[in-house]
């Protein structure tokens, strides 16, 4: 078992690997705290990807191949962004119900005002 070096290229093989024979991939994740090591190992029992790193910069990436993967495994995609309704007119807001509960003016966060005290 040889340590891939680029991450790209383990990204591509990993993806690779699990598309050709899904029901006998297995992938597993190592950390060791200790070391700082993190290893990414993917098999199919015929082959077997490997990647190693110390760096920090690469937990994104893992991240992201991890939830690639995790789609893949329960054939989902990815939500598309959903465009967010826009709030009603002003004029839409004036006929609200009146079953709701007015504002008070007082304090947003709650509290209560505290006296200053006098120096001496």
């Amino acid at each position: 078992m040889v340590y891939i070096q680029s991450w790209q290229e383990f990204q591509d093989a990993a993806e690779a690997l699990y598309a050709k024979s899904p029901n006998q991939t297995r992938y597993c994740v190592k950390w060791k705290s200790s070391e700082g090591k993190l290893v990414l190992k993917i098999t199919d029992n015929v082959t077997c990807l490997k990647f190693k790193t110390y760096s920090s910069i690469f937990l994104n990436r893992f991240e992201s191949l991890n939830l690639s993967l995790m789609e893949k495994m329960q054939n989902r995609q990815r939500p598309k962004e959903v465009p967010v309704p826009e709030p009603p007119a002003a004029s839409e807001a004036t006929t609200a119900p009146s079953s709701t509960v007015p504002q008070s003016s007082g304090p947003k966060s709650g509290g209560v005002k505290k006296k200053k005290g006098k120096k001496k």
